[in-house]
């Protein structure tokens, strides 16, 4: 089987209350898997090894060494995401990865599909391709 030698890159997309909270949960562990600091700066430690790190795979660092998720988080209803932003890891997150919206769907799918949701997609719009 070939193995592929270049770099690989995981984006997750966190949609919805459930995917918020999870996405949160997430990011915090793979924090402490990699040795990120909640400001985003990496800790340093004897053991790192450059061939074996796969902390960019994850996380996109920037040029004053802060170490970004390659994430979104995306919710209707800004309370779960408004959490992430006030949070113990919210200088971990930029502010463009965080999307809510100003209501929820109040569990009505046409609601939260042809009206709200539709709002929605506007603000997410500019992260297409």
């Amino acid at each position: 089987m070939p193995q592929y030698k270049g770099s690989r890159e995981v984006i997750s997309i966190h949609v919805g209350q459930a995917g918020v909270q999870i996405g949160n949960a997430c990011w915090e562990l793979f924090c402490l898997e990699h040795g990120i600091q909640p400001d985003g700066y990496h800790v340093e430690d004897d053991s790192y090894d450059e061939e074996t790190e796969t902390i960019n795979t994850f996380f996109a660092e920037t040029a004053g060494g802060k170490h970004v998720p390659r994430c979104l988080f995306v919710d209707l209803e800004p309370t779960v995401v408004d959490e992430v932003r006030t949070g113990t890891y919210r200088s971990l997150f930029h502010p463009e990865q965080l999307l809510s919206g100003k209501e929820d769907a109040a569990n009505c799918y046409a609601r939260g599909r042809y009206t709200i949701g539709r709002e929605m997609i506007d603000v997410c719009s500019p992260f297409s391709l």
